[in-house]
């Protein structure tokens, strides 16, 4: 466990000190386009975030080589380098979009080259757990359609939700965790090695996410862009190819028996794993409802609206901060809700904690205007949107007008607010539906 967190915390100061620079380059290479109608920010600002995570990739796999026992993943297994290999293609095609915005079949083309490469050096599926039948292998065209089809739906999931200020990132990092202590349980516990990829891999992803989210959290300084998004998608979809299709299910040796019944006992185990698209639930759904709602306008299925997930939290009423703590939930409640199913199936007061806690996601849902406050004593130690306002209004010397909309009520500052219109400079990290600076001026319009 100390050799991973190793990689990790490597993985993340990297991805972190990077990140800096790489904003600078990304400004002085124009990599800063203009505001479209479907974005939410309101000022341009920099992408090309995934050089960064691709160099935190390449440091967290070089650390892990030289690693006493997590060398042996490099020794025994050629998957750490097909990663690599599918990774470094997939950037580059992202920071080529990033920059000179190439069309989204040239993206879908390079996205199955990618999982076709990955293929070749070994990081495919061999067989199948299916309950009730056992392990079914597959031949080697079933294996390189099924890898490749999982990638491509992976990466495409992770990119449609990159719409909000540390959303791809967070959910991404909130899978790679439930994916890590998972992946951990079937290596250390069972003593199963093939699982030793999957592990290193969701401990690196875990890094680049967590390096790179201070610097994209509301206001955004820096966007990952489809480099950072199709990057950690591909990761996350190589751990689930890695421990789905090459972790027999008998060598758990969990039951006593047939195969057939081994994998039927050990159905809560590979079932959330199967498909990432249970760990990724959320962005799952969130691009089968673009691609419906897209054919059923008549439109491309990659041509780009503002129907999304994150789009309605914000058209609900939700801040741009909410409607990201709220995504992240959900994220949360599935891929733990999966884990601890897949730890123990038989407890019921794991679906019941499931329920409620869904329960309290829809209460959340509901109230897009419920705004948290802290007890008066603890107001100094909170920001102050959760502070409570006071009534009276401070007059300025000539007793007749406030002296600054920071001291005006709620109410009043609503009143004298001036809209801001979409595309305006400088105005950093404001939403769809209103601005949401830290400046007192501009007030709280983006939680109306």
């Amino acid at each position: 466990m100390r050799e991973y967190l190793l990689t990790l915390c490597i993985t993340a100061a990297v991805t972190y000190l990077l990140t800096g620079p790489v904003r600078k380059f990304a400004i002085v290479a124009g990599a800063m386009p203009e505001i479209r109608a479907r974005d939410v920010h309101r000022e341009p600002t920099p992408r090309l975030g995934g050089i960064a995570m691709f160099f935190g990739l390449c440091a967290g796999l070089l650390v892990a080589d030289h690693l006493t026992n997590l060398n042996q993943v490099f020794e025994t297994s050629n998957e750490p380098r097909a990663l690599l290999s599918g990774a470094a293609l997939i950037w580059l095609i992202g920071v080529l979009d990033d920059k000179f915005e190439i069309d989204a079949l040239i993206k879908l083309g390079g996205q199955m080259i990618a999982a076709g490469v990955m293929v070749v050096q070994g990081l495919t599926i061999l067989w199948l757990p299916v309950p009730g039948v056992g392990s079914v292998a597959l031949t080697q065209w079933q294996g390189t359609l099924l890898t490749v089809a999982l990638v491509v739906i992976t990466i495409n999931a992770v990119n449609f939700v990159d719409g909000l200020d540390g959303l791809a990132a967070g959910m991404v990092c909130i899978a790679a965790t439930a994916f890590f202590l998972y992946a951990y349980r079937i290596w250390y516990s069972y003593g199963v090695e093939a699982a030793a990829p999957a592990t290193l891999f969701s401990a690196i992803l875990m890094g680049m996410c967590l390096g790179f989210l201070p610097h994209n959290m509301h206001p955004a300084r820096i966007f990952m862009g489809d480099s950072g998004s199709m990057l950690i998608g591909l990761v996350l979809a190589a751990g689930a190819i890695s421990i789905t299709g090459q972790v027999d299910p008998d060598a758990l040796n969990l039951y006593v028996g047939s195969e057939k019944e081994a994998v039927h006992q050990t159905v809560p185990v590979y079932i959330p794993l199967l498909l990432p698209l249970t760990i990724i639930a959320v962005p799952a759904a969130d691009l089968i409802l673009a691609i419906v709602r897209r054919t059923w306008r008549g439109q491309s299925p990659f041509a780009a609206d503002r129907g999304h997930l994150h789009h309605r939290l914000l058209e609900i009423g939700h801040s741009h901060s909410r409607a990201v703590l709220i995504m992240y939930f959900w994220s949360a409640l599935i891929a733990f809700g999966a884990l601890a199913y897949s730890v123990n199936s038989a407890s019921m007061w794991i679906v019941l904690g499931v329920v409620f806690l869904s329960a309290i996601g829809l209460a959340l849902l509901l109230l897009p205007r419920f705004t948290p406050r802290a007890p008066r004593w603890m107001e100094r130690f909170v920001p102050p949107r959760y502070r409570r306002r006071g009534g009276v209004v401070a007059l300025s010397p000539d007793a007749s007008t406030p002296a600054s909309a920071a001291e005006q009520p709620a109410s009043v500052a609503h009143e004298n607010r001036t809209p801001v219109v979409s595309g305006v400079a400088g105005v950093n990290g404001a939403t769809a539906i209103g601005p949401r600076s830290r400046l007192a001026e501009r007030g709280r319009a983006g939680t109306r």
